[in-house]
C-alpha cells in the first residue's frame, strides 16, 4: 500500500490492493468508516453489534452486510477496524489475542484518541499490523458521517514500516492524515476533548439560559454569533477575545453571576472558572488591564465564596 494510491480514487490502476474489512462496534465511527472505506473500493464483509441501535445502525449503512460475533470478524476481514469505546479497547485486544482470532498480516486499526499503538502491542505480537488511526470529528451515526469525514484531519501513530499504509488508508476515506507521536496521544486527545466537546456543553447550556430569558429560538440567535467566535477564534486565537472579562466590566460580570445563581445555579461554576481563564489569557496576552483585573478577579472570587 503506497501513499500515492490516492492522488486519482477513481483510477483503479492507482490503488492499492482492495481489503475487506469487518467492524468489531458498530457505534458511530465503525460504520462510517466502512462505508467511507467502501467507496474506495474496499469491501466491508462483516460487523459486530450487540444493542438495538447498532444492529439498525449496521444495517442502514452497510447493508447485507452480516452482523457476527468479533472473532468471526477477523476470521473474515483482511483489515479490522477496533471501533469500541476507549476503556473498553485494551480488554478486546487482549481477549481477541487470547482466544486466536488474531491473524499473522491481519491489518489491526483502533480509532480511539487516547491510545496509539501500544494497546496493541498483544495483537502485534501474535503478528497483525497495528494502526491508530482516530478521525478529529463528532459523528452522529447516521450517512452524513461519511460526507463529513472529506477533509477531516485524524490523528494518525502507525510503526515507521506502516506509515504510508496508514497514510494511504486515511488518503481513501477523504480524510487529512496527521502524525501524532505515540507518547502525544493523551495530550492530543484531550485537546480535542477540551475544545469539542466542551463546546457542546457551553452551547447547550447558553441555549437553555436563552429560552429561560424569553429567547424563542436560540439556536438561531446563536449560529451567526458562534460561528463568526469560532472563524475569529481560528484564525487569530486569544486576539479574537471580546466580551465583559476581556474588557474588565467587573459589574457587568457580577450581575452575570448574579443571574445565574437566581435561575441556572448549576451554571455558576462554569462560568466563573471560564471567566477566571479567558481573564488569564486577556491578562497575559495584554488585552485585559491590570488595575482592571483586580475588580474583576475579586469578583470573581467572591462567586465562589457564596
Amino acid at each position: 500500500m503506497n501513499a500515492t494510491a490516492s492522488q486519482d480514487p477513481l483510477d483503479p490502476r492507482d490503488r492499492p490492493a482492495r481489503l475487506t474489512v469487518g467492524v468489531v462496534g458498530a457505534g458511530r465511527v465503525g460504520p462510517a468508516l466502512a462505508a467511507s472505506l467502501q467507496l474506495a473500493g474496499h469491501r466491508p464483509v462483516a460487523a459486530s453489534g450487540v444493542s438495538d441501535q447498532s444492529v439498525r445502525r449496521a444495517a442502514a449503512m452497510l447493508p447485507d452486510v452480516p452482523l457476527v460475533p468479533p472473532a468471526d470478524v477477523l476470521a473474515r476481514a483482511e483489515l479490522v477496524l477496533l471501533t469500541v469505546p476507549d476503556d473498553a479497547l485494551p480488554g478486546l485486544v487482549e481477549g481477541l489475542v487470547e482466544t486466536g482470532a488474531v491473524r499473522p498480516g491481519q491489518l489491526l486499526v483502533h480509532t480511539s484518541g487516547r491510545y496509539g499503538t501500544k494497546v496493541l502491542e498483544p495483537a502485534l505480537r501474535a503478528g497483525a499490523l497495528p494502526l491508530a488511526l482516530h478521525p478529529a470529528m463528532t459523528f452522529t451515526g447516521t450517512a452524513v458521517d461519511v460526507q463529513r469525514l472529506a477533509g477531516c484531519s485524524f490523528g494518525v501513530t502507525a510503526p515507521e514500516e506502516l506509515r504510508l499504509a496508514a497514510e494511504a488508508l486515511v488518503i481513501e476515506m477523504g480524510g487529512e492524515p496527521e502524525w501524532i507521536e505515540e507518547q502525544n496521544r493523551p495530550l492530543y486527545h484531550a485537546a480535542l476533548a477540551l475544545g469539542a466537546n466542551h463546546l457542546v456543553t457551553l452551547v447547550a447550556q447558553s441555549m437553555e439560559l436563552l429560552r429561560t430569558a424569553g429567547v424563542t429560538a436560540p439556536d438561531r440567535m446563536l449560529g451567526p454569533l458562534l460561528g463568526a467566535a469560532l472563524d475569529n477564534a481560528l484564525r487569530s486565537g486569544d486576539a479574537a477575545l471580546t466580551g465583559p472579562v476581556a474588557r474588565g466590566d467587573a459589574g457587568t460580570v457580577a450581575a452575570h453571576v448574579a443571574e445565574l445563581r437566581k435561575h441556572a445555579p448549576a451554571a455558576v461554576a462554569g462560568y466563573l472558572a471560564m471567566a477566571r481563564t479567558t481573564a488569564d489569557r486577556a491578562l497575559a496576552h495584554g488585552m485585559l488591564k491590570p488595575e482592571l483585573a483586580e475588580d474583576l478577579l475579586g469578583v470573581l472570587a467572591e462567586g465562589d465564596l457564596r
